[in-house]
């Protein structure tokens, strides 16, 4: 039996994750740090502080994972850059690695960042682009990848590291650029943009769920970029997100500055998850951003009710 832990398993990623372990044969372990979310069919629950490192080796003690599927990282947006919190899960990280391989654990599948890249070079593949973080976020990441090689070289596991670019999709930050622009629009308010002409590999939230899963199933080892592999104008997301809504007029290019030292081009190589992995994305950008427009037309109902919009599947 393949028993896999997940950590951020109510996240952005970890929540999509879960259904897709399961079909896939895993007996599926999730850890939150809050009260444990509503029961899902399949799911085994384990409330947890992962910061707290004494947490960590007890429960891998209770699990016995075969696998583990680590998102788990402080994540809030504006903040995360800079944030001390970092330093404490690189910490934890380690940890993570050491009580897996104690535990008997035998293949271990991380989340990293296309931050780690140096963002002076407008490609970035696995095998040629220099790491060379600017940023705490990106260097706490890049270090705990490091960790993850070295770790798994000598203990004799299997290792990968899935580097994601961009992504989208229900159950965002509100703050976050799509979301943030469909909210605008849904309360017939400009959506006040930059002029959108950076380039950017955008993915929806359950395919780079999906890739991941497919990464843990696979014996690829290493840095992977998890991307499309088919950067656009950031103009073209919101555009995209304008028609489904019908309101392209009120979408305002230029009307803010883009953030000083924001890259002209992030472009993704996806070679190695295309090709090494099998795994091409099964969302188009239209049907991405429509499920995307019909999860927070949703939201906002229930809001108005005085209800919840937790689920997210879609």
């Amino acid at each position: 039996m393949k028993r896999v832990l997940v950590t951020g398993a109510t996240g952005f990623i970890g929540r999509y994750s879960l259904a897709r372990l399961l079909e896939s044969g895993y007996e599926v372990h999730a850890v939150s740090n809050q009260q444990s979310p509503t029961a899902r069919d399949g799911v085994t629950w384990h409330r947890a502080d992962l910061l707290d490192l004494e947490s960590i080796a007890p429960l891998m003690a209770r699990v016995q994972p075969t696998h583990l599927l680590h998102f788990a990282w402080y994540a809030v947006p504006g903040k995360y850059w800079t944030a001390p919190e970092n330093l404490g899960w690189v910490r934890a990280t380690a940890s993570l690695m050491q009580a897996f391989t104690d535990c008997g654990g035998q293949r271990a599948v991380m989340a990293g960042t296309c931050a780690e890249y140096d963002w002076k070079f407008d490609y970035c593949s696995e095998l040629f682009t220099p790491c060379r973080p600017a940023t705490v976020y990106g260097a706490c990441k890049h270090s705990a990848h490091v960790l993850l090689d070295a770790w798994s070289a000598q203990e004799g596991i299997s290792s990968a590291w899935g580097r994601i670019f961009f992504l989208y999709g229900p159950g965002e930050y509100p703050s976050r650029l799509v979301p943030s622009v469909i909210n605008s629009l849904l309360r017939n308010e400009p959506a006040r943009c930059t002029h959108g002409k950076q380039l950017r590999d955008f993915m929806y939230v359950k395919d780079v769920a999906a890739a991941f899963v497919a990464l843990l199933n696979s014996d690829v080892r290493g840095a992977i970029n998890i991307a499309s592999g088919n950067a656009l104008p950031l103009k073209d997301l919101i555009h995209a997100a304008a028609d489904e809504l019908g309101k392209r007029s009120l979408i305002e290019l230029g009307a803010i500055a883009a953030q000083a030292g924001d890259p002209g081009a992030l472009i993704a190589d996806a070679t190695r998850l295309r090709e090494e992995v099998g795994f091409r994305p099964q969302y188009s950008l239209q049907k991405g951003i429509a499920r995307t427009v019909e999860y927070i037309k949703a939201a906002r109902v229930l809001d108005n009710d005085g209800g919840r919009s937790d689920e997210v599947d879609d």
